[in-house]
Order: C-alpha cells, then sequence, then structure tokens
C-alpha cells in the first residue's frame, strides 16, 4: 500500500470534485478546459471522471463527479486509484472524510498478485493535510493482508499455512502465539474442533494469540477458519463449492482487525482465537446423526455436516468466554441465510447488548464498513432442540437461518460483558468504490474503531498519567 502514497513535495496533479450545475465555475479562467469538457459531455454524474489536459497535452486536472444530491458514497476516491493514469495526484476540494478518502483510494489500489503480476504502474496520492499515515497505512495493509488470505486458494492456503500466517502476524507484533494440532485437540479439550477436522489429510488446529497487557481490558477475536468446505458427507452441489476457498473469511477479518489493533498498540489485552480445519470427506470423518461433545460440555447432535463453522466457534467461544473477556466479538462466513436477507454488501450482526449495537451500528456507518443488526429471537431457540442431545446444529425449520446460527453460538456465551457476532459474506462479487472484486474482511475496520473507541478512556488515562509521572519528576 505504501507505494500508492507520493511524498509530500512531489509536484501533483490536482483531483477536483464537481457537482452537477456548478462545475462550469470551477472552469472559470480555462477556457480551453472548459470547451473541452463541453465536448466530452462531462455532466458530474457520480464517479463520472474526465482528465483535463494542458497546452502540451499533459494531464492539467482531472474532474471527478459527485452526482445529484446530499449524500455523497464515502468510498468515492477508492475508484481513481485504478481510473488514473501514472502519475503523481492531490485532493483538491474533497468534501467528505479526508482520511476515508486516502484509504479508500488505498483500498481501490489493491491487486491479489500471488499469480498474476499488475501490468501497469499505479497512480500515487499526496497524502492531505492533517491525515496520519501511519493509521491510514495500518488500515489499509491490514485490509490487504485480509483479503491476501480470502483470495488465496485452498490448495495453498490450508490449515498450515494460515496459521502459519497468524503465527507470522503475532510475530512481527512481539505477540504470543499457542498452536494446538491434531489429536492434542482432543487432550486439550476442544473435541468438536477436532471432529469437524478429523476427516482431512490436514489437521485441524487452534490457534491462539494474546497481546498486551493482563492488567488491561481483555478483547478476544474468534474467527471461523474452514480453509475449504466440502460440506462434508452432506456435500455440497458443484456450485456450492465454488466459492468455499472464502470459507476462511472470518478467521482472515478477525487477523485483519488483530493487525490493526496491535500495530496501534491499544491499551487491550487483545485475545485472538483461531479455529482452523478443512471439512473434507474421508474415512474419518463425522456423521449425519453423531453426538458431539463440546469444550462447555453441551451435547450437540449433527443434522447436517455442512453447518460445520457453527461447531468450531462453539468451542473456540467457550474458551474465550471462561476469561469473562470484556468484550468478545467472532466472525464467520456462516450462512446463506444472511445473503438471502440482506446481500452480500450488508453482513448482520448480533448481539445483547442494545448499547453495543447503536455504537456498532454508528460505527459502520460513519466509516462505510456497514453492518445491520438482527435479533436474537429467543423463541427460536426451540428450533434446534434435540430428543437425545443437548442441541442440534441445525433448525428443524427452513427459516430464520442466520438467527437460528447466532442463536446456537450464544448458547457458548455466558460470562462475556459485551458479545457481537457477524455473519460475513467475506467477498464483493463485483467491482465497487474502494472494493475490487474478490475477497473483503467485511468489518474489520468498523471493529478496530470499535475497540478503539470502547477503551479510549485507557488511553487518555495512561497518557494523563504518564504526564504526572513527568511532572512528578521535574519537581524531585
Amino acid at each position: 500500500m505504501r507505494e500508492f502514497l507520493a511524498d509530500g513535495g512531489a509536484e501533483a496533479t490536482p483531483i477536483r470534485f464537481a457537482r452537477p450545475g456548478g462545475w462550469k465555475q470551477g472552469l472559470k479562467g480555462l477556457a480551453a478546459s472548459l470547451r473541452f469538457a463541453e465536448a466530452y459531455g462531462f455532466d458530474a454524474s457520480a464517479g463520472k471522471t474526465l482528465l483535463l489536459p494542458d497546452v502540451k497535452g499533459e494531464i492539467a486536472l482531472v474532474l471527478v463527479g459527485l452526482g445529484k444530491g446530499d449524500e455523497i458514497d464515502p468510498l468515492l476516491p477508492g475508484k481513481l486509484s485504478s481510473a488514473l493514469p501514472k502519475g503523481v495526484y492531490q485532493f483538491e476540494d474533497w468534501p467528505g472524510d479526508p482520511e476515508l478518502a486516502v484509504i479508500a483510494f488505498l483500498l481501490g489500489a489493491y491487486r491479489f498478485e500471488r499469480y498474476r503480476k499488475r501490468s501497469a504502474e499505479a497512480a500515487r496520492l499526496v497524502l492531505p493535510d492533517g491525515v496520519d499515515r501511519a493509521r491510514i497505512l495500518r488500515i489499509a495493509e491490514s485490509v490487504a493482508l485480509g483479503r491476501d488470505l480470502i483470495n488465496m486458494p485452498a490448495n495453498d492456503m490450508g490449515p498450515v499455512e494460515l496459521a502459519a500466517a497468524a503465527q507470522a502476524l503475532a510475530t512481527r507484533h512481539k505477540a504470543k502465539c499457542a498452536i494446538t494440532i491434531g489429536d492434542e485437540l482432543l487432550k486439550a479439550n476442544f473435541p468438536m474442533i477436532h471432529a469437524v477436522g478429523r476427516g482431512s489429510a490436514r489437521a485441524p488446529r487452534l490457534v491462539d494469540i494474546q497481546f498486551g497487557k493482563s492488567s488491561d481490558p481483555k478483547v478476544t477475536l474468534v474467527g471461523k477458519g474452514v480453509v475449504f468446505d466440502t460440506g462434508g458427507l452432506d456435500i455440497k452441489p458443484p456450485a456450492g463449492m465454488l466459492m468455499m476457498k472464502k470459507d476462511m473469511g472470518g478467521a482472515a477479518t478477525a487477523l485483519a482487525a488483530a493487525s490493526m489493533i496491535m500495530d496501534a498498540r491499544l491499551p487491550v489485552r487483545l485475545r485472538v482465537l483461531l479455529p482452523i480445519v478443512e471439512n473434507a470427506i474421508g474415512g474419518d470423518s463425522f456423521r449425519p446423526g453423531d453426538v458431539l461433545k463440546s469444550r462447555k460440555g453441551l451435547t450437540v447432535e449433527i443434522g447436517n455436516t455442512d453447518a460445520e463453522g457453527r461447531l468450531i466457534l462453539a468451542d473456540a467461544l467457550a474458551l474465550a468466554d471462561e476469561e469473562s473477556p470484556e468484550l468478545l466479538i467472532d466472525f464467520a462466513t456462516l450462512t446463506g441465510a444472511a445473503r438471502v436477507a440482506l446481500g452480500p454488501d450488508l453482513p448482520p450482526f448480533f448481539t445483547r447488548s442494545d448499547k453495543l449495537a447503536a455504537q456498532i451500528s454508528q460505527i459502520g456507518d460513519r466509516l462505510a464498513d456497514p453492518v445491520w443488526r438482527l435479533p436474537l429471537w429467543r423463541p427460536y431457540h426451540a428450533l434446534f432442540d434435540s430428543k437425545i442431545a443437548d442441541m442440534n446444529n441445525v433448525s428443524s425449520s427452513p427459516f430464520a437461518g442466520s438467527v437460528i446460527a447466532a442463536l446456537f453460538l450464544g448458547r457458548f456465551v455466558e460470562k462475556a460483558r459485551e458479545w457481537a457476532h457477524f455473519d460475513i459474506f467475506g467477498w464483493t462479487p463485483s467491482t465497487k468504490n474502494g472494493r475490487p472484486e474478490g475477497a473483503e474482511p467485511q468489518t474489520a475496520r468498523l471493529v478496530y474503531a470499535l475497540v478503539e473507541e470502547k477503551f479510549s478512556a485507557n488511553i487518555t488515562g495512561q497518557a494523563a498519567q504518564g504526564k504526572g509521572l513527568r511532572r512528578a519528576r521535574r519537581t524531585q
């Protein structure tokens, strides 16, 4: 991402944002440019971009339409990183949040290049005054990390590789990282993670990252890490498997959010738990009708082996809940029902806390990382009752699949002060401003801002304490 930012002293072509009906006034004194724009048919519709040449034929000005009305897509500048030719540019009069505009520009410049390299040099942007370079790079590079992990095909992103990526991130930030593998999961009491992953030749594992001071508020992120999901013995149809490399998108999102939190050194004791499996078909695969015992002690009858994500999350959430964190958040590409309800761009979230829900919604709107709250409708608990176990892993009804999955997970969260579950898609089906087609760690930016905002009092308090100590030293 750093290569898309220019040095502050670089000579830059201005990017001017224009409204329909008013853009011509901005070109007064530039008669040739005005005539060129009129001949081109520029109308300042949203996202329409025009490069205006000078007398030498070089780009003198870039016009970008904002469209009609007061609402502006805050990620609209993300269109420009791929629309502009090689060169150095700067925003002249962007009416929105300048930090978000730069982040959008960087996110729009992202390309997955492991197997095919970028063919042309990209446009670079001069950082606007007042924008924190370290902060925007922290966010953009962490999102790129999440995208890279999700975009990777399962042959190159198996349990070993995903755990290694987590270990590398922990090492970079001097965090502790423990990995429990294969049959060791049974000894450590993670029976459902083991059961889901044991049918694969690639052993299941649980990654446990810990960062920060033990005296700081506990924040725990849990991410579903199913590197590929065949559906198990309840096998998916071929079309249903095409996108299953992204079923570890929850783990990638947790790592992206953790990367931001650790890089910013936020004053929290961060824990990241990633149950990582391949839901494969083999001689040791778990079966429909099996009854599994969970870490929490609850027994689960298997109604469908394709509802495996909630099983591995349940063991990880139970572990997280044991230490009563201040904030517990899980991310998972969990249900198709969530996409039917809200589509690919708007992940639902679930929480028992109205206060937390309001905070999440407000931050998501502000950062253009949108989410929508769905209810933990308690009467639906009856839909996954079992006659032989404490619960079934699927509902007896075809309705409310995302709600049912969230309620299932909630059975394993009792002690956390606040808990939120994000049922993400992890993918952008077609290119949008700042979001190229492909992988997307939805809600990672939101959760970073949430943790920062919720625990900002700690930052302020520590800063005040530090100033007090310095004043005390000066008077001694």
